[in-house]
């Protein structure tokens, strides 16, 4: 069987990577959550008019809240089917795993109060 062109393979891996991206977000509350927040912080940044270093800040703020949430939500799947059964171990595992989501969004909150408090107040 030949094998697909480079162009073909990278065509396939953003196939793969929408349907990724669809999935978290269809079937995950917590990103669900997430999505609605980045609406609402895009909403407050065309309201209070961010600057250009602003929005960058801000988009990449909510990209790696979003990438570090789907990542966690791979290792609790991974965790849960390598051992359906409750584990230390993997229990330790999960909690790291959204323990980064934490640090993540803690860090997010602050640099929100950054941009925005000061065009708030």
């Amino acid at each position: 069987m030949p094998k697909d062109s480079f162009l073909v393979n990278r065509v396939k891996s953003v196939g793969f990577a929408l349907r990724g991206a669809l999935l978290l977000i269809r079937t995950e509350a917590s990103i669900k959550v997430q999505v609605f927040i980045a609406i609402v912080m895009t909403a407050a940044g065309f309201y209070f008019e961010i600057s250009a270093t602003e929005w960058c800040i801000q988009i990449l703020t909510i990209a790696v809240i979003m990438g570090t949430e789907g990542l966690n939500t791979a290792v609790e799947k991974v965790s849960d089917f390598v051992q359906p059964e409750f584990d230390k171990k993997i229990g330790f595992i999960k909690d790291v795993s959204a323990g980064a989501v934490m640090l993540v969004s803690i860090a997010a909150t602050i640099i929100g109060c950054i941009i925005y408090l000061p065009k708030i107040f």
